[in-house]
């Protein structure tokens, strides 16, 4: 259950999520702006500009309303209008105030991919960087909001959501009179433009060999065993770029077992958590992630951390009950060597190492056992690892995600039994 807020292409003005809930907490109330240093471009707060009228040629026309025909949502404009990935987008948003607008209204902006409508991140920020607030807005005038976010490489569509909030309440879209269509989601979230990503990105698959003997589970990595697994290198969970941090792993199995390895490289290896099934997700951790039958609904979460402390679940659709998955009991064995002196922060460490025996009986919905050659599962990889404690996260997986969230099953890997 993963915390992420990693700053990586659209994740550089977006608020990502990995495991927690993208939708947690007050159903009305939008996630918390931007980490502090998320590189949002406005201008610097001061005068209010207003205009007298929208340009012309708007990428997106709206029109929309809310609170009673009071705040008016006239379009955007994207610059360019079809973006590579990478490459800087300007956005303006303009608005105008039908009537004396109310006082005490924040201004969100959410992104959610449009074909399934789950939220990617947010892009909050202040109107003109706090310069025009929406209760000082004149009427009759037209508010122009322009700020720059980089175009990830998400493999969809990206749909911006936006309104106002305030505490628990978000200011109520007015509905169009039919057939016109809908102008917000059902969550008060008015329809903004949309930004078409790349082709979809091809899966990764991991090729797993059949273990000649069982590895010493003592998290050293020295078996020779090892030599006969692929090593792998983890990237950015959000778009496969490289991470500051170096993890490798490898993978292998029996009858019995499936037995996987973690080498990261960490000048900082830390973690405050002891017992089995704490939100280890929220420090440093090793996860692996496996959707046996691949119906992308069922699948367990494993995870170590560097006090080999261990967090399992199960989950019977994508993020199901948390207390419910968290009864599952995989029997997973592990074993962490480290490298340097743990939970000191005043000297650097080379890294740690990690071990995971995971019975294959155990495991949700395993279409055969022992598995045989050929058959394919799906499967992530994950590491989380903050470069400065609770500040600044990296993460990293197998299969880049496009998206804030470890859970993202469509964008599991593959993994082939030899």
């Amino acid at each position: 259950m993963t915390f992420l807020t990693k700053s990586l292409g659209l994740a550089a003005v977006l608020a990502l999520v990995g495991c927690r809930d993208e939708q947690a907490g007050p159903k009305n109330r939008p996630p918390p702006a931007p980490a502090p240093g998320a590189p949002i471009a406005a201008a610097p707060a001061g005068a209010m500009r207003t205009l007298d009228a929208a340009p012309q040629g708007l990428t997106f026309e709206s029109g929309a309303t809310w609170a009673g025909g009071t705040i008016a949502y006239l379009g955007t404009k994207v610059e360019p209008a079809r973006p590579q990935p990478g490459q800087q987008v300007r956005l303006s948003h303009y608005f105008s105030a039908l009537k004396p607008p109310p006082q005490g209204w924040t201004f969100f902006l959410h992104v959610v991919d449009a074909a399934n409508g789950q939220q990617l991140g947010n892009a909050d920020h202040e109107i003109q960087n706090g310069a025009a607030p929406m209760g000082s807005w004149p009427v009759g005038k037209v508010i122009e909001d322009v700020h720059v976010i980089q175009m990830p490489n998400y493999a969809g569509t990206l749909q911006f959501l936006l309104g106002f909030w305030q505490g628990d309440a978000r200011l109520p879209v007015d509905d169009r009179p039919l057939p016109a269509p809908r102008a917000h989601d059902g969550q008060q979230r008015m329809f903004g433009p949309k930004l078409e990503g790349p082709k979809e990105q091809p899966l990764p698959e991991y090729r797993t060999p059949r273990a000649a003997r069982a590895p010493v589970i003592d998290g050293k990595l020295d078996d020779e065993v090892w030599k006969a697994a692929p090593a792998v290198t983890l990237n950015s969970s959000m778009d496969g770029s490289p991470v500051s941090k170096k993890t490798t792993a490898r993978i292998l199995y029996d009858d019995k077992f499936l037995y996987v390895a973690f080498d990261c490289e960490d000048a900082d290896v830390w973690g405050s958590l002891r017992k089995k099934d704490d939100p280890i997700y929220t420090e440093d951790a090793v996860e692996i992630f496996i959707d046996a039958n691949g119906d992308g609904k069922t699948y367990n979460e494993l995870q170590v951390s560097p006090h080999n402390v261990n967090f399992d679940a199960a989950f019977v659709a994508r993020r199901s009950d948390l207390a419910e998955a968290m009864k599952w009991e995989s029997g997973m064995k592990s074993a962490v060597t480290v490298r340097g002196t743990i939970d000191d922060d005043s000297d650097k460490d080379e890294g740690f190492s990690a071990e995971m025996q995971i019975p294959l009986g155990q495991l949700m919905e395993v279409p055969r056992l022992p598995p045989a050659k050929g058959d394919t599962w799906r499967f992530n990889l994950y590491r989380l690892e903050h470069i400065v404690r609770r500040q600044q996260i990296e993460g990293q997986s197998f299969s880049p995600l496009f998206a804030g969230d470890f859970h993202h099953l469509p964008r599991f890997g593959k993994l082939t039994f030899e």
